[in-house]
């Protein structure tokens, strides 16, 4: 299904509590159509291609949660995935191997979904026990006034308060398109591509976690495309860790040779 088949917009953010420089050769690793931009002090955002979410007629809120899994796999910072649709609006909470965790909202707000998975956002993310809690908690509580876009919009507020700022014109409820023409002029974009094994090769020591962040992600993306029965998103993994596998070999070979 395409965005142009829903009655309202379709799309999402990864939000990384990270510098755009920590975050960028795990953002290569994901192989998809990415803009990375600052988003605050200690923030870095990632606005995806409409093509990468739509294929298969998969949803956002899916793919966003395996995307947030595989940026943290190995990285100590978390990932917050935000998404939209004409269904409602969601986030998820990733960190490293630990359990990701998502909620939901319907398309007019009505909350639908575990309240423990705003606790792990806010303990994953650092944030205040007593204070922000208590906003979490109103985004749990029902309010007739707000659809899931203003869901979303108030939980963007919340981790304004731990130094979030999106550039002008990432809001929720906008399409991929619109997203992606307004990242593409704020200060610091850059695209995201996956330079290739033999170059990443070349940077020694880091080429060696950059593989072995690789295997990682590649291992985690093979054995849930196995678990859903999703045959496209094994075979990424399976690429994934056989990339990995051959870079550490050559830099291993090319180390007894030098």
């Amino acid at each position: 299904m395409s965005a142009t088949d829903h009655s309202r917009p379709a799309g999402a953010l990864l939000l990384c509590r990270a510098e755009p420089g920590r975050v960028r050769p795990s953002a290569q690793l994901l192989r998809e159509p990415l803009l990375l931009a600052p988003a605050g002090e200690g923030w870095s955002v990632l606005v995806p291609g409409e093509e990468s979410w739509q294929a298969e007629g998969t949803s956002p809120a899916a793919v966003t949660a395996e995307w947030a899994h595989a940026l943290t796999t190995a990285e100590p910072w978390p990932a917050v995935g935000l998404w939209w649709d004409d269904r409602g609006a969601g986030f998820v909470v990733a960190s490293g191997f630990r359990r990701t965790a998502g909620y939901t909202w319907l398309a007019d707000g009505t909350p639908r979904g575990e309240e423990t998975a705003l606790a792990v956002l806010r303990s994953r993310l650092g944030l205040d026990p007593v204070l922000d809690a208590a906003a979490f908690d109103r985004l749990a509580e029902a309010d007739p006034d707000a659809d899931a876009a203003a869901r979303i919009r108030g939980l963007i507020a919340v981790l304004a308060r731990a130094g979030l700022h999106l550039p002008p014109g990432l809001a929720p409820g906008t399409s991929t398109a619109a997203l992606r023409t307004a990242v593409g002029t704020a200060p610091g974009v850059r695209a995201v591509e996956w330079p290739g094994w033999r170059e990443a090769v070349c940077a020694g020591p880091r080429a060696r976690a950059l593989s072995a962040a690789e295997i990682a992600v590649g291992a985690g993306l093979l054995l849930a495309g196995r678990r859903r029965a999703r045959r496209g998103l094994a075979v990424a993994g399976a690429v994934l860790v056989a990339d990995g596998v051959l870079t550490l070999a050559y830099d291993r070979w090319r180390a007894r040779g030098e």
